[in-house]
This record gives C-alpha cells, structure tokens and sequence, in this order.
C-alpha cells in the first residue's frame, strides 16, 4: 500500500491525549505540512497559531462548548482565514477559497502527525468572537478550525465508510 493512502487509513479522530510534549523537529514538520498545501492563486490566505501555553489551551477549551479533551493536548493549533484574498477573488475567496485553503492544510498537517505518531482531531464547534479575543487576532483574520494534537492515549478502531459505489458516480 502506498504511503501516503496508508496513513490516510490509518489516521483517527484522537480526544484522548499522553501527557507528553512533541519535539521541535516534529513540530516543523506539521509547520512544514500546513505551508506546503495547495492555495487559491497561491495567495496562502491561511494563518496558523500553534498554542502551548497551558492557560490559553484551557481558555480555547472553554471557547469550544467546554469540549475538554482540547486543553489536554500539548499542542491546540487554530486556523484562520485570511481576508485578503478578497482583493483577488472577492466574496468566493473570502467566504469559499480561504475556507478551503486551510482545510487543505489542516489535512496535509493532521496526516503528518498521524505518520509521526501523533493524533489530532478536527473541531468545528466554538464561539469564533471568543477565539478572536482569547489569541488576539488581526481584524483580517476569522478562525474556522482548532486542532488538538498530541500523543494518543488510545487509538479507537476504524469508523465504517461508504461504499465507494454511494460516494462517488463516474460519468
């Protein structure tokens, strides 16, 4: 099996973290992952923080409906959209383009964590004016994804997919 396709079979939504820090050459491989990602115009309308400090990733947990897990991870890393690519693409890059521009790299980091033995999980669900205030946030930016990644302190088994045939129809 391909590398890459095993990693994306093997990845799994982690909520249950070690306490056990990652090492600075694995965060620059996820910093690596996120900036190598394709881009509307390679306009990169994406920014990322990658939050240690305990206080804050308690704070970020709280802003997520007390959704927990996220402040027990060594790394919560928040992604946000980028306002500027409004002057290229107007209101589709804003509100499209610049949302699929994380996604892409928030995909492309959380396969490099799975692969480095980390797990991750994407959360979609918080207050983002609460997010805004707690990082300090450029008015340009919006949050749109908070990822909690560390070491998995379990790794639960692989949820059923739809059959190829459902997903996808070839013409």
């Amino acid at each position: 099996m391909d590398i890459v396709l095993k990693t994306i079979k093997e990845r799994r939504s982690i909520r249950n973290f070690k306490k056990k820090d990652i090492p600075d050459e694995i965060i620059k491989k996820l910093v690596d992952a996120l900036i190598w990602a394709p881009s509307a115009g390679n306009l990169q309308s994406r920014k990322f923080y990658f939050v240690r400090d305990e206080k804050i990733r308690h704070d970020i947990a709280a802003a997520a409906l007390n959704q927990n897990f996220i402040a027990e991870a060594p790394l919560v890393v928040v992604g946000y959209t980028d306002r500027k690519i409004e002057n290229r693409y107007g209101d589709r890059g804003v509100h499209l383009y610049s949302i699929q521009d994380v996604a892409c790299s928030i995909m492309n980091m959380m396969l490099t964590a799975c692969e480095n033995g980390l797990g991750s999980v994407w959360v979609g669900a918080f207050r983002e004016s609460d997010v805004f205030e707690i990082l300090d946030m450029p008015n340009n930016l919006r949050p749109v994804v908070i990822v909690p990644i560390g070491y998995p302190s379990k790794i639960p088994s692989a949820p059923l997919r739809v059959s190829a045939k459902e997903a996808v129809e070839f013409r």
